[in-house]
């Protein structure tokens, strides 16, 4: 699949706003970037996530996706149009760093990870030959980038980790880091290739934001 995208091109480490952001790969695109959200804010976004978190899927036949024993996290969607502030600051800041509209992006979602949980390495990109890719795909095509935000810090454990490209991301509370799932040219990168290592000791909150190549809806 071929797109035509306009990206943010990080070099080294810069400053944009109050945070930095660093290079750890250039391919695939991996972008760490360093105090994205304060301390209140990650505990803001967990305290409105908590009461409503359900066992996390992944996608297949179903609607709403399949139960499927290599994600063993909770999480719960926020709607794409949020009200509250803390949330619309992080919807401006990912659209900032990936520099696509605020209506490319999917639902911020809030996952938990307990001892043991983990997301076995997988791709975010979508598929037409994949169960339930091209319906996906329909929805505001490729899934171009992904966005992690820390929202705590597990005691051991719970890193997102890169196989291919050797990269290991050890999370820390309001920190993030970006990767994009296709390359320059728009087509899927495999090296995107990525996962949540297991949590030894503590758990582990992140919010994900997915950014999508048109409007999402």
């Amino acid at each position: 699949m071929r797109m035509k995208i306009l990206f943010i091109l990080f070099v080294g480490m810069r400053a944009v706003s109050s945070y930095e952001i660093k290079t750890l790969c250039t391919s695939p695109r991996i972008y760490w970037i360093s105090d994205l959200l304060t301390s209140a804010q990650c505990d803001s976004i967990v305290r409105q996530a908590a009461p409503h978190l359900k066992r996390s899927t992944v996608l297949g036949n179903t609607q709403g996706g399949d139960v499927d024993p290599r994600r063993s996290s909770y999480g719960m969607f926020f709607p794409s149009r949020p009200t509250d502030p803390t949330l619309q600051f992080l919807e401006q800041k990912a659209a900032e760093l990936t520099a696509l509209p605020i209506a490319n992006g999917e639902g911020l979602q809030v996952l938990r990870y307990g001892i043991g949980g983990e997301y076995q390495p997988h791709y975010d990109y979508f598929l037409p030959s994949q169960a339930g890719g091209s319906a996906s795909l329909s929805r505001g095509g490729q899934r171009v980038a992904t966005l992690i935000v820390y929202l705590n810090e597990p005691e051991a454990g719970g890193e997102t980790i890169f196989p291919i490209a050797k990269i290991f991301v050890t999370p820390k509370k309001g920190s993030a880091v970006l990767f994009y799932n296709v390359t320059p040219e728009g087509r899927e990168d495999p090296k995107s290739f990525h996962g949540g290592a297991p949590v030894v000791k503590g758990e582990k909150w992140i919010v994900t934001k997915w950014v999508r190549e048109r409007p999402f809806f």
